[in-house]
C-alpha cells in the first residue's frame, strides 16, 4: 500500500503541516516536550483512523481533526501509559485473564477431600450433575469412592471476586483494614493545636466548632486547648466515635442524637476516616498512614474461602501460584503439561495453549518478574502499557495502524532491546508502527523517523527533520538531530554531600533480600537497575514509609528525623476528577480570578471572583456545568466528548466571557500556555513564582486549562514536583521521585536536571529512581541493585559514583551506561 499522506494538518499547535509516513514500518515520532508529537499521532491519525472506520460501518461522532485530508489509512489501535484499573481487586492476574485460565484448569484438574469419605478425588474423575434451584444452576459432583454428591467446584469458587469464592472474613481482599488511633489523634495535644491529624486550616475549625456543639448539646463542659488525654471517656468516644455511636446512646438514653453540625452533630474522627476510605474504594495513599493494613486470620492472605484455597492441581494450591513470577509460573505449567494423562490433557489443552501464550508474551515485553496477586494499582505507567501491548500481541490482525505512546517507559536499556523486538515483530506481521518516542536506541533501530519542534507550544507544530538517525544528524534544522551530533558532556562536579546519610538496615520487603544501603544526604542520588528489580519497592514502600511508623526488627530506616518532610512524588495519575486542570492544581487559577473579579468591568456587571470560576453555578455555561463539552454515548463503542452546542465550548456566559484583562477574556486566559502566561501576569509576583516553577520543571507548554486525566505519567509527576516546590519554601526536604524525566526529550532533561540541581544546591536532597543516562551521568552517587528482576533481583549490586560504576562489572547497568 501507498504511504500515509496528512495534508494541511493544524490541529493544536501544528502549523499546517504535510507529511508522508510510510507504511508497514516502525516509525518514531520525537521532539521536545510539547513540540506536538502526540497531537499529530493521536490528535489526528488516531482520531481520523477511527472517525473513517466508524463512518463506514453507519456510525458517527468523533468530529474530524483540523486537516485538509488523510489517505491510504487503517483502523487503529492506540496503546498509552494511562487508563489503569483502580479497583484494588484487580490484579495482574485478572487483568490479563490468565488467572481466569488457571481457574479453569483448577475446575477441571482439582484435587479435594471427599467429605464424606475423605479420600482425596479428583474432578475429572467425578460424574457431573447440573440442578437449576431458584432460577440459578448448580454444578453438582459424586465421589469417584463412594459416590457421595456434593458441589462441584466450579470456576466461581476459584475467584476471590465472587460471593462463592471469596473469604468471608476479608470478603476477597486478603487483608483487614484497622485504624491506627495513634497516627490519627495525637492525644498529648489539644485540638486547636494539630491533635487530629487529618484536620486541617479551615476545616480543623469547622470540626472542633462541631465537636463543641455536640458537648454543648449533652451539657458536656469543655475548656478550649484541653488536650485529648485529659478528655473525659465520654469526651473521648464523642471524638472518636461520633453522637451516633451505642456509647453515647447508652450514656444519654434520654436525649436524642443532634440532627444538624450546628447543634452538634459530630460524626467521628474514626467514621470520618472509615468513610473517606470507603470512598476512595481503597486507593486513598494519603490515607493509608491512618490505616494497618493487616494480613487476613483466617486466609491468611490468600484471598479464597477454605474449600477453593484446599484444592490442588499437581500438589500445588491455587493461591501458590498466584504468588510465583511468570517466569516461574511458565515452568510450572510446562510440568503440569509433562505429567498429565491424555484425559486431563484434552480436559484443559486449550487454557494451557492460551497460558503458555499470554505469559510468554508477557515475558517478551519485559515483565516476567510480576506475579499474578500484583495489584494493577501498584504498576507504574510503564508497566500497565506493556501489559496493554502484550495483549495487543496475541491479535493475529494485520494491516493495523499501531500508535503507542513511549513504550520504553520504565524499561532498563537492557530489556529495551526485548521491546524493540516486539516493535519489529509487529511491523513484520504487516502493520505500521508509529511510537512517540525519545530513546536514542529506539531511533536506531527505527525504519524512519519524524522529528517536530523546533520548540515546544507555539515554538513547535512543524516537522524539521525526516528519514533515519543517520539523516537526522545531517538536517540542520533537526532538533534531535543537533543533540545527538554533540560531544560528551563533561563530567559534572560532584557533591560530597553533608557527610550525613540515610541507613536502610536489613530491609526485606518483596524481594528485597536483607539488603543494607546509605543514602549520602545533600546529593543527587540515582537508584538503578533492571526492570523489578526493588527500586521502587526500597525507595517508596520502605525508605519513604518509614516516617511516623514504629520499626520492628527488620526495614529499619535511620537519618530520615534530619528533614522538616519526605516529598513523594510517583507515577500515579494526579487526579481522576475532569474538572482538574492545570491552573487550579496549581493554584493559579485562584489569583487569577481575583484579579478578573477586581476588574472595573466586572465590579460594575455586579461580577466577582467567584463568577469566573467553571466549577461552581454564577458564571459558567449550565448545560455542560462548565466543562465546555458534554458526553455523547457511542453505545458498543466508547462515549465521546462533544463540544457543548449552547457555550460552543467557551465554558461561561456570555456576561463573564464579556470581562476582559488586557484584552483576554478568562476563556482566552484559560487557552494560554503556562509560558504565554508568566508574559501576560509578569506583573504579580505569586503567579509569577507559580508559572516559573511549572516552566522550570519543564511544562511551559502545556496551557493553563489542560484537564490532568490528559497528562502523560512524566507530565503529572512534573507537575506535582512544581506544586511542591511552591509550598515548600525553607524547609529541609527529602525528595524521592519516580522516573521524573518520563516524557521528556534529551534536551528537556538538560534543562530539568537544571531544576534538580538547583533543589540540591538549595541544601535539599534528591533520590531518583531512574534508567535515563543523562540523569545517572549527573548524579552524585549511585545505588544499583539486581543482578536481575523479581525473585532474582533484590540485591545491591553497586554503590559508588557514575565514574566509579563502569569498573564494576556484575552490574548490568554499568554495560550500558555510556561514561
Amino acid at each position: 500500500m501507498s504511504n500515509i499522506i496528512i495534508s494541511g494538518a493544524k490541529e493544536g499547535n501544528l502549523k499546517n503541516i504535510s507529511l508522508e509516513i510510510p507504511r508497514d514500518k516502525l516509525v518514531v515520532f520525537t521532539g521536545l516536550s510539547g513540540s506536538g508529537k502526540s497531537t499529530l499521532a493521536i490528535d489526528v491519525i488516531f482520531n481520523e483512523c477511527q472517525r473513517q472506520y466508524l463512518e463506514a460501518i453507519g456510525l458517527q461522532g468523533i468530529h474530524k481533526p483540523k486537516i485538509d485530508f488523510i489517505r491510504n489509512v487503517s483502523p487503529a489501535i492506540l496503546i498509552t501509559q494511562t487508563e489503569s484499573n483502580k479497583n484494588p481487586r484487580s490484579t495482574v492476574g485478572t487483568l490479563t485473564d490468565i488467572y481466569t485460565d488457571l481457574r479453569m484448569i483448577y475446575e477441571k484438574l482439582g484435587l479435594r477431600a471427599c467429605p464424606h469419605c475423605h479420600e482425596v478425588i479428583s474432578a475429572a474423575e467425578c460424574k457431573e450433575e447440573l440442578e437449576k434451584k431458584d432460577g440459578d444452576f448448580t454444578v453438582f459432583m459424586y465421589c469417584s469412592q463412594c459416590n457421595y454428591r456434593m458441589e462441584k467446584l466450579t470456576r466461581t469458587h476459584f475467584s476471590y471476586n465472587t460471593r462463592e469464592g471469596a473469604c468471608k472474613t476479608c470478603e476477597g481482599l486478603g487483608k483487614v483494614l484497622t485504624i491506627n488511633k495513634d497516627h490519627a489523634v495525637h492525644e498529648s495535644l489539644s485540638l486547636e493545636n494539630g491533635a487530629v491529624d487529618f484536620w486541617e486550616q479551615k476545616y480543623k475549625e469547622y470540626q472542633i466548632s462541631s465537636l463543641y456543639n455536640a458537648f454543648r448539646h449533652y451539657n458536656i463542659p469543655i475548656e478550649d486547648h484541653t488536650p485529648i488525654v485529659d478528655f473525659s471517656d465520654i469526651q473521648k468516644s464523642i471524638l472518636y466515635n461520633g453522637v451516633e455511636s451505642d456509647d453515647v446512646k447508652r450514656a444519654f438514653p434520654e436525649i436524642q442524637p443532634p440532627k444538624t453540625v450546628a447543634a452538634g452533630r459530630f460524626e467521628g474522627v474514626l467514621p470520618t476516616l472509615w468513610r473517606r476510605m470507603s470512598d476512595k474504594g481503597g486507593d486513598a495513599k494519603q490515607l493509608n498512614h491512618y490505616f494497618d493494613f493487616n494480613t487476613c486470620p483466617d486466609c491468611m492472605g490468600e484471598r479464597l474461602g477454605e474449600l477453593s484455597r484446599s484444592a490442588t492441581v499437581k500438589e500445588t494450591r491455587l493461591p501458590e501460584l498466584s504468588t510465583l513470577t511468570l517466569e516461574e509460573l511458565y515452568g510450572w505449567i510446562r510440568s503440569l503439561e509433562s505429567s498429565m494423562s491424555d484425559t486431563e490433557h484434552r480436559l484443559v489443552e486449550a487454557y494451557l495453549v492460551d497460558l503458555k501464550t499470554k505469559i510468554q508474551r508477557i515475558v517478551n515485553v519485559g515483565l516476567g518478574y510480576l506475579s499474578l496477586d500484583r495489584q494493577t494499582i501498584t504498576l507504574s505507567g510503564g508497566e500497565m502499557q506493556r501489559v496493554k501491548l502484550a495483549a495487543a500481541l496475541d491479535s493475529d490482525l494485520t494491516g493495523i495502524i499501531y500508535i503507542m505512546d513511549e513504550p520504553t517507559i520504565g524499561l532498563h536499556p537492557k530489556d529495551t532491546e526485548g521491546m524493540i523486538a516486539i516493535l519489529k515483530n509487529l511491523r513484520d506481521m504487516g502493520n505500521t508502527v508509529i511510537v512517540i518516542e525519545h530513546d536514542p536506541d529506539v531511533m536506531v533501530q527505527a525504519d524512519y523517523i519524524v522529528d517536530i519542534g523546533p520548540g515546544a507550544g507555539k515554538h513547535g507544530g512543524e516537522i524539521i527533520g525526516t528519514g533515519t538517525l543517520a539523516d537526522l544528524k545531517r538536517q540542520e534544522t533537526s532538533v534531535t538531530g543537533a543533540y545527538l551530533r554533540k560531544n560528551k558532556p563533561d563530567e559534572p562536579q560532584l557533591r560530597k554531600g553533608t557527610g550525613d546519610v540515610i541507613e536502610v538496615r536489613n530491609a526485606n520487603l518483596y524481594n528485597l533480600k536483607n539488603i543494607d544501603v546509605r543514602f549520602p544526604v545533600g546529593c543527587l542520588v540515582s537508584v538503578t537497575g533492571v526492570s523489578g528489580s526493588g527500586k521502587s519497592t526500597l525507595v517508596f514502600e520502605v525508605l519513604a514509609a518509614a516516617r511516623g511508623q514504629k520499626h520492628t526488627s527488620s526495614n529499619i530506616v535511620s537519618g530520615i528525623e534530619q528533614f522538616d518532610q519526605i516529598v513523594t512524588i510517583e507515577q500515579s495519575a494526579i487526579t481522576r476528577m475532569k474538572r482538574s486542570n492545570v491552573a487550579t492544581y496549581s493554584e493559579v487559577y485562584a489569583e487569577i480570578r481575583k484579579i478578573f473579579g477586581g476588574l472595573k468591568e466586572a465590579r460594575d456587571k455586579g461580577l466577582s471572583a467567584r463568577h469566573f470560576s467553571f466549577n461552581t453555578p454564577g458564571g459558567r455555561c449550565e448545560n455542560c456545568e462548565g466543562l465546555g463539552y458534554v458526553t455523547s454515548n457511542m453505545l458498543f463503542f466508547a462515549n465521546i466528548e462533544v463540544t457543548c452546542p449552547v457555550c460552543g465550548g467557551k465554558q461561561f456566559n456570555d456576561e463573564v466571557l464579556s470581562v476582559k484583562y488586557e484584552g483576554y477574556t478568562i476563556k482566552d486566559i484559560l487557552k494560554m500556555s503556562v509560558e504565554d502566561a508568566l508574559y501576560t501576569f509578569h506583573a504579580y509576583p505569586k503567579i509569577k513564582r507559580i508559572l516559573s516553577l511549572l516552566q522550570d520543571v519543564g511544562l511551559g507548554y502545556l496551557e493553563l486549562g489542560q484537564t490532568l486525566t490528559t497528562l502523560s505519567g512524566g507530565e503529572g509527576q512534573r507537575l506535582k514536583l512544581a506544586k511542591e516546590l511552591i509550598n515548600n519554601t525553607g524547609r529541609h526536604s527529602l525528595y524521592l521521585l519516580d522516573e521524573p524525566t518520563t516524557g521528556l526529550h534529551p534536551v528537556d532533561v538538560e534543562n530539568f536536571l537544571t531544576l534538580l540541581n538547583r533543589i540540591v544546591d538549595s541544601g535539599n536532597s534528591v533520590i531518583v529512581v531512574e534508567h535515563n543516562q543523562q540523569v545517572i551521568r549527573a548524579s552524585d552517587w549511585i545505588i544499583d541493585l539486581g543482578p536481575e528482576g523479581g525473585v532474582n533481583g533484590g540485591q545491591i549490586m553497586f554503590e559508588g559514583t557514575p565514574q566509579e560504576l563502569k569498573h564494576c562489572d556484575q552490574s548490568i547497568t554499568a554495560k550500558y551506561i555510556a561514561l
